[in-house]
């Protein structure tokens, strides 16, 4: 590997890098790259267990041409929305202020591709070496985004940014004229579908049938593109949670039923699947950052007709995140976890629209699933359709604002009949740890959309399957293909992400064995 630059720690490498390989090709367009998946195939024959390793060629095609990018934001207005765009207006200008700690720079902690590293391989000493994970491809930087979007608020962004109450006085002082110029466009409001105590804020209402507001969705993310001289738009929903939509036949069954539906008015159609229809019918990659079924199966199926790419459900940020590493941790440990209690409450609009039961029932179904597939890798200590208890409660309390609080009890099963008991307290700036995980959402969606491959042997390149499960890391309930394994492990997630991106530049996965540190070996070898 050939590194232009290199900070004064012998492991880190921060600058642009080449790898050097027969299996390598550069050219000025794209990175070609030849490479051998290895799996592990487990057969049941004749009450025999029988294991065969697999192996099969693959050649990834990665566009290097990083385009011009817009998001489009549906509740742009919201503590989201607003945050994401006076970040990255603030890092884009480099803008420091003062809180009472002193003075702050801008930056993107917090976000996977902005501020983590990977490990890229050994130096010729033996010794681990790092780079930014935004450097391991041709990545968008977040402050070339062009931000829009949507909200049934007609507030302005620099006035909805000092409502929302989560940046710090002197950085909204200094970006709030850049962010008064900026008024999010009318949206769809089917009140049903939300908290009744919503109602108020919906002053930047669509008008017209569902067909209606449909297509000036539509325009509106042309417009965008038009008017911003983009090569692509991604759409997020960030508004928000829904109700769960009832799945009814002839209505969002099929993607034929689904555009019908939409024509008649039907009442189960939500304002989050037009948006989603929209996208997909604008050929704009869409992401769902709330627990909401958006998804029906006429959207998955409409996505696959149309080959753009889903992703979803819900952002994963605090309490989940947590959680997903605690319980794999336990149960790699051989810990039979028996009982986890979550109990939640924040004060933003967020937890008032979650305040009623509908809502809520939708959030907590996203935040109960997170452990299924930790329970179900370990029968041992799990008996077929065992599991734990697993109770969830959100409240709100406004004086908290975005500050939400989580409190969490572990119970668990230990060594002959005892018992561990692990409680935990999490204040978690909801908006300010949501804001990173939705530009990375954004940048790795957007790069995905360059990365081709093919088998050996086919004549044609294609595009990854249209529900985009190697998103997984940032989403608290994921979305994946029909017959897919859902997993939710944390770092299992992420170690596939990095495994497909080094994959798409020849390089082994990952595998931590770290062998040469396991020999008798001098510096030279």
């Amino acid at each position: 590997v050939k590194f232009d630059a290199m900070t004064s720690t012998e492991s880190f490498f921060d600058g642009p890098f080449e790898v050097e390989s027969d299996k390598v090709k550069y050219t000025d367009d794209a990175i070609y790259a030849t490479y051998t998946y290895q799996t592990t195939l487990v057969e049941n024959r004749n009450g025999k267990t029988v294991v065969m390793p697999q192996a099969q060629n693959f050649e990834f095609k990665t566009d290097r041409i990083i385009p011009r990018v817009g998001a489009m934001f549906v509740g742009w207005g919201g503590n989201n929305g607003t945050t994401v765009t006076a970040s990255i207006i603030a890092n884009r200008h480099g803008i420091a202020w003062n809180n009472k700690e002193g003075e702050v720079r801008s930056n993107y902690f917090g976000s996977l591709t902005q501020s983590s590293t990977i490990r890229i391989g050994n130096n010729d000493c033996g010794e681990n070496v790092y780079v930014p994970f935004k450097n391991l491809l041709p990545m968008v930087n977040p402050n070339d985004l062009v931000i829009g979007g949507w909200d049934i608020c007609s507030t302005p962004l620099g006035d909805a940014m000092k409502n929302a109450k989560v940046l710090d006085y002197d950085l909204q002082r200094q970006v709030y004229d850049e962010m008064q110029k900026l008024r999010p466009l009318p949206s769809v409001y089917f009140p049903d579908f939300i908290a009744a105590n919503q109602a108020g804020r919906a002053t930047n209402v669509l008008k017209g049938s569902k067909q209606e507001q449909l297509d000036q969705i539509r325009k509106d993310i042309r417009d965008f593109k038009s008017t911003h001289n983009l090569d692509k738009v991604i759409v997020l929903w960030t508004a928000n949670t829904e109700r769960f939509a009832e799945i009814q036949t002839g209505v969002n069954d099929t993607a034929e039923n689904l555009l019908a539906a939409v024509q008649r008015g039907e009442s189960e159609i939500s304002p989050s699947t037009v948006f989603a229809i929209a996208s997909i019918l604008e050929g704009a990659s869409y992401i769902n950052g709330s627990p909401q079924n958006t998804f029906v199966p006429g959207v998955l199926e409409l996505a696959e007709e149309k080959q753009v790419f889903i992703g979803g459900d819900d952002f994963k940020s605090g309490q989940t995140k947590v959680k997903s590493v605690l319980v794999d941790f336990l149960i790699s440990a051989g810990i039979k976890v028996k009982s986890i209690v979550s109990y939640n409450h924040l004060g933003n609009n967020d937890g008032r629209n979650l305040s009623q039961p509908e809502m809520f029932r939708s959030k907590e179904i996203s935040k109960s699933n997170v452990v299924d597939d930790m329970v179900a890798s370990n029968n041992i200590l799990y008996e077929p359709g065992e599991h734990p208890d697993h109770v969830v409660v959100i409240k709100y309390v406004p004086n908290v604002g975005d500050s939400k609080r989580a409190m969490d009890e572990y119970v668990s099963e230990i060594f002959m009949g005892g018992t561990n008991t692990i409680v935990m307290h999490n204040t978690c700036e909801d908006s300010l740890l949501a804001a990173p995980i939705i530009i990375d959402l954004v940048l790795l969606c957007e790069l995905f959309e360059r990365v081709e491959l093919k088998r050996e042997g086919a004549k044609e390149f294609e595009r990854f399957h249209p529900v985009l499960s190697v998103l997984s890391f940032l989403l608290k309930a994921p979305l994946v293909p029909p017959g897919t394994p859902v997993v939710n492990a944390l770092f299992t997630q992420r170690q596939c992400m990095v495994n497909i991106m080094r994959a798409c530049l020849g390089l082994a996965p990952e595998n931590n064995m770290l062998l040469e540190h396991k020999l008798n070996r001098n510096c030279s070898m």
